[in-house]
């Protein structure tokens, strides 16, 4: 690969020690300041910041010999709107794996703090009130987790720990080290048979409203809903309809809309439990997500295939590659 070739890194180049040589940093963290013509840059990262998509809009139309958008985040769908942009023959890619540890704790947290009524506990606490109340157990639960991927996967071990009985589902059926993975057309005849279900399946066109109201009626009354993958898996008006009835119960780490508007009714709905889509944020993230790229920019310099390529940018028409 030619030296001095352009690579915009959201972290100063000394903060990750290793990067190759042949190539040439910039530090870009989604500020206005840019390091440099945007025309020189080929390998772009994404800054972890919220809001990325309105910074990467600002650059992209200005990056003519870009080759590839690396992301620091396990999902892209907020990128589409953003691909006629991208060059043709240039590639996208996630940091897929990055998050999992990190994300599957939040998951299990969330799915305890709602077994063991934490949500009800603290709001109680508020209030000075002692009140003492049988609670349930993730002991011999059914637990679905819908999306056996990297985070699939994390949650997965770890609720093994708590004797649970997993139900994995992800869009094709197969066998895996913790047990059989049903395909998603096994998903509504399983759904009543589970006291609890964790989502971590991306948003696709195949995913978006997949926990509908048809859906969320399948399952059975105290049924708990943990969501930490994208708000749009889930239909938010139907949830709120089944909470509001006492039907279900739910720990939202991502909703629809996000960010979650003052007054929307998900605020102070008794038996949810929200957080502000934090999951994959926390202070592993950074050394991670610098060990990934370091280890991404080796493959760059070397001509190798890189790590969680998921599309090839096509002029106005992208090609999606299977995840």
């Amino acid at each position: 690969m030619q030296d001095g070739i352009t690579v915009w890194l959201p972290y100063p180049k000394e903060e990750i020690p290793g990067l190759p040589e042949t190539l040439s940093y910039g530090y870009w963290d989604g500020s206005a300041v840019l390091p440099g013509d945007p025309a020189e840059v080929r390998f772009l990262v994404g800054p972890p910041v919220p809001g990325a998509e309105g910074a990467l809009s600002r650059v992209l139309p200005r990056m003519r010999h870009l080759e590839v958008v690396q992301l620091l985040s396990s999902g892209y769908d907020y990128m589409k709107p953003l691909l006629d942009e991208v060059p043709a023959g240039a590639t996208l890619a996630t940091a897929r794996g990055v998050h999992g540890d990190a994300t599957a704790e939040l998951a299990v947290t969330l799915l305890l703090a709602l077994s063991r009524g934490i949500d009800r506990f603290v709001h109680r606490q508020g209030k000075q009130q002692w009140r003492p109340e049988y609670q349930s157990t993730l002991v011999s639960k059914r637990v679905m987790v819908v999306g056996y991927g990297a985070v699939g996967a994390a949650v997965a071990a770890r609720l093994s720990a708590f004797r649970c009985e997993l139900v994995l589902v992800a869009q094709t059926g197969r066998m895996a080290a913790a047990g059989r993975v049903h395909g998603t057309e096994d998903l509504r005849r399983l759904l009543p048979t589970v006291d609890a279900v964790v989502l971590c399946a991306p948003l696709t066109e195949q995913t978006r409203g997949m926990f509908d109201a048809d859906a969320l009626a399948l399952l059975k009354n105290g049924a708990l809903l943990v969501n930490v993958a994208r708000g749009e898996l889930v239909d938010t008006a139907a949830v709120v309809h089944e909470i509001d009835k006492g039907r279900l119960r739910a720990a939202l780490d991502v909703t629809d809309p996000e960010p979650l508007p003052g007054g929307h009714p998900l605020w102070n709905l008794p038996g949810v439990l929200i957080t502000p889509h934090v999951a994959a944020f926390t202070d592993a993230f950074p050394e991670m997500s610098k060990d990934f790229l370091r280890r991404q920019l080796h493959r760059y310099a070397r001509g190798k295939d890189l790590h969680n390529v998921v599309l090839t940018a096509s002029g106005s028409k992208d090609r999606e590659r299977a995840a």
